[in-house]
């Protein structure tokens, strides 16, 4: 669906395609095709309501000054019947259009007639995306990077649906591999250790408290079954155990912060199907691996990256890195045309060596796009908090969830662009004021929802939006938002884009500011019934617009706070 945004941009195209042809029969210019020009919306508002560069782009062909041709293309526009009031040539030939004050009162009624699906677009025409996120090893608890990678593909993923793409959202178990070795022998050591036995955790293994309540936990189902089997039986039934354990406890976790995959794909699954090794033979086919000392090798420098790769060590094991390959060519066997992967910013060095590896698989490396997450860093009376008092370790997310509320946690983790460090204000974050940008937006719906509530109490029914007279809005503080309004499918196409949920966040902070300022300055209900009929559009307009940004980002719109 296209707003009134786009629709007057089109409109605003043709209008100067149309002023250059007439500029060129009247020997203004000479007869010129039009250029690839843009008509976009100014930052500033007072360089007018849309702006176009064409002029400039003209200067060469027409051997002329980019200001001398603005001017006689602004000469040239026909203005009747066009939401165009004014045309202002500025700089060095900028056209600055300034709209009529009513033209978006229209799509007031556009947004009340589609409601729930306002600002829905279809720039992704179905195209099959995959996201993977969070991903987190299933050794342990989800952290404070696992949590705003959750909330930034889970937003993400919304925002693209929102935008006409098929999405799938998916969940990269790993399973396998040495890091599942060593989970196998830290789980082993402290099974151990609670039955009495002398054993140490391994320097590099896993030393959480999570794991000695893991074992208690195995050690109550079985006891001392497995003090006397084989270390492989042993260790085998306890990451089998604690896998479990900890995958039904990451469910849980993220199942509470609001995000439920579509699929879980275990790692495992593809040594056992033979994936791995299917990805390996598709590799040396295509003659992008060599073998050097007993091991099998990927010509990653052919494609840029510093060094090669290796992908089957000397004893025969696949490395991760060819688990990665493999995964990656499943994906595109699935049938995505797009694969977005987000990652924690110590993954940064791993792009090109994915990027080139799926390249030599075949595939266009463009398809895969990686998001890179840099770190959170919490804050409690001005300090960081480093340490979680529950698990002496970091803080995790049911921590962060029961501190905050799952809302403030979302929006704050998704509220400024992945590539920045995030200061979280733990204390900001639980405020109930105006400077806590989640309650502000929140209480902008409920406002709404409690003006309606006094009409009803007042006996009266809410407008026909069709009958209201909308050219009653002359405000200022009207137009501005109404303004704003229409601005939502432009927003969520280019969020969309950009792959920038916090352009979602920052566009309805903006909504909301708009209409506590309206509110505390004019009366939406009052004595006269036209007036009011018309200022209860507006504000019903703008809970649609509030309630569907803020359940792309996956938060709830209260009624009452």
């Amino acid at each position: 669906m296209n707003g009134i945004v786009e629709k007057t941009r089109r409109q605003i195209a043709g209008m100067l395609e149309r002023a250059l042809i007439s500029a060129g029969k009247k020997g203004l210019l000479p007869p010129l095709e039009a250029p690839d020009f843009v008509v976009e919306v100014p930052r500033e508002k007072d360089h007018g309501d849309f702006a176009s560069n064409m002029a400039m782009l003209l200067a060469k062909p027409a051997r002329s000054s980019p200001r001398k041709i603005a001017e006689a293309l602004a000469g040239e526009l026909e203005l009747k019947n066009s939401p165009v009031e004014k045309v202002e040539v500025a700089g060095p030939g900028f056209i600055n259009l300034y709209l009529k004050s009513d033209w978006t009162f229209s799509e007031l009624l556009g947004i009340l007639s589609q409601d729930e699906n306002y600002g829905r677009v279809d720039i992704g025409e179905g195209q099959r995306i995959q996201v993977e996120f969070v991903s987190a090893n299933p050794t342990g608890l989800l952290h404070m990077g696992n949590a705003r990678g959750a909330a930034l593909g889970d937003s993400l993923s919304a925002l693209l649906e929102f935008a006409g793409f098929e999405v799938t959202k998916e969940f990269y178990i790993n399973d396998a591999g040495n890091q599942i070795e060593c989970f196998g022998r830290s789980l082993e050591a402290r099974y151990l250790q609670l039955l009495g036995r002398q054993a140490e955790v391994p320097e590099e293994g896993y030393h959480g408290e999570d794991i000695i309540d893991t074992m208690k936990g195995f050690i109550q189902k079985y006891a001392d079954r497995y003090l006397e089997v084989s270390e492989g039986e042993r260790r085998e039934a306890m990451v089998g155990y604690s896998l479990t354990e900890k995958m039904g406890a990451i469910k849980s976790a993220l199942k509470e912060f609001g995000v439920e995959y579509d699929v879980w794909f275990s790692e495992q699954s593809l040594h056992q199907s033979g994936a791995v090794a299917n990805a390996i033979d598709r590799l040396r086919q295509r003659g992008h691996l060599y073998n050097h000392e007993d091991a099998v090798w990927f010509k990653a420098t052919d494609f840029g990256v510093e060094k090669d790769e290796v992908l089957v060590r000397s004893n025969g094991v696949p490395t991760y890195f060819a688990a990665d390959i493999a995964y990656h060519m499943n994906k595109f066997e699935r049938g995505f045309q797009r694969v977005i992967n987000i990652w924690g910013a110590d993954h940064h060095g791993h792009i090109p060596r994915m990027k080139g590896a799926v390249a030599a698989l075949g595939y266009d490396p463009d398809a895969l796009q990686i998001i890179i997450m840099q770190l959170v860093r919490l804050y409690k009376n001005g300090v960081i908090v480093r340490m979680s008092k529950r698990t002496g370790q970091f803080v995790t997310l049911e921590e962060l969830m029961e501190e905050v509320g799952r809302d403030a946690a979302r929006y704050f983790f998704v509220m400024r662009s992945p590539d920045s460090h995030l200061e979280f204000d733990l204390d900001l974050a639980k405020a109930r004021t105006n400077e806590n940008p989640v309650y502000y937006i929140q209480y902008a719906h409920a406002r709404i929802c409690s003006i309606l509530r006094q009409l009803e109490d007042q006996g009266r029914e809410l407008p026909e939006p069709s009958r209201a007279n909308l050219s009653l809005l002359a405000e200022e503080p009207e137009i501005i938002l109404a303004r704003k309004l229409a601005d939502f499918p432009e927003e969520v196409a280019a969020s969309a884009r950009d792959m920038a949920p916090h352009r979602i966040a920052r566009y309805i902070h903006e909504v909301a500011g708009l209409l506590h300022s309206y509110y505390n300055a004019h009366r939406v209900i009052s004595d006269r019934e036209d007036l009011t009929d018309a200022r209860l559009v507006l504000v019903m307009a703008t809970r649609s617009v509030i309630r569907n940004g803020l359940k792309i980002l996956g938060l709830s719109a209260p009624e009452r706070m």
